[in-house]
């Protein structure tokens, strides 16, 4: 389908020439819940809105898409692929994206709450204010992930490597570090007393001398 408004009837229709895909296509608003839309492209399309919740996306591609408050809550977004999309502010609660690759993309506000990521890859993604407690980031390599002012609370960043990153800001109670690599991690707006988090965790001079500030200490 080509530059269309897609309807839940249109994607209820089945695919005469192979695998489903979407290009150039508004989808605002649309209710598609519970749909089988297995291994189904989105090319630049507008999903403003829209609501996949309990659909089945198992290999979907999301290429280019803007879809600011989108609705995948209990979606199975199992090896899914996210590049270079806005899902700002949208709801993945509850969602299966194990293997899933989000690349390049605003997931700004977005909330993840008890949503499976096992094995799910980031790479340059905008998590800001984003809801991710309780998730497990063990032993993963993020590269310029953005989570300032994320709800990071009891995740799991043991012998995780941080590469221009941000936790400015994060909410981090119970979360764990031990063997974190944290050196390519702004820590801006960490506190002092909350530096025990990091224990066991690798941290730059400058790092170190910014937190000892706090007690007036100098590093040189």
């Amino acid at each position: 389908m080509n530059q269309a408004v897609v309807t839940r009837a249109d994607l209820l229709e089945p695919c005469s020439d192979g695998l489903r895909t979407l290009v150039d296509c508004v989808l605002d608003e649309g209710d598609f819940s519970g749909l089988d839309l297995t291994e189904t492209t989105f090319e630049r399309c507008s999903l403003r809105r829209a609501r996949f919740d309990g659909a089945d996306l198992t290999g979907a591609r999301f290429l280019r898409c803007r879809g600011p408050e989108a609705s995948f809550i209990q979606a199975e977004l199992a090896e899914a692929a996210m590049t270079g999309c806005d899902f700002s502010n949208g709801l993945l609660r509850r969602a299966r994206l194990t293997s899933a690759r989000i690349q390049g993309t605003k997931l700004v506000g977005a909330d993840f709450t008890d949503a499976g990521l096992l094995g799910t890859t980031f790479q340059e993604v905008l998590l800001s204010f984003a809801k991710l407690p309780g998730m497990s980031f063990r032993k993963a390599k993020l590269q310029r992930i953005d989570f300032s002012d994320a709800d990071l609370r009891k995740c799991d960043f043991r012998l995780t490597q941080f590469e221009d990153c941000s936790l400015r800001g994060a909410s981090l109670d119970g979360s764990r570090f031990e063997q974190a690599d944290l050196r390519g991690a702004d820590l801006g707006g960490i506190e002092l007393r909350d530096a025990r988090l990091f224990r066991g965790a690798v941290i730059s001079r400058l790092q170190a001398a910014e937190l000892l500030s706090q007690l007036g200490l100098e590093v040189r």
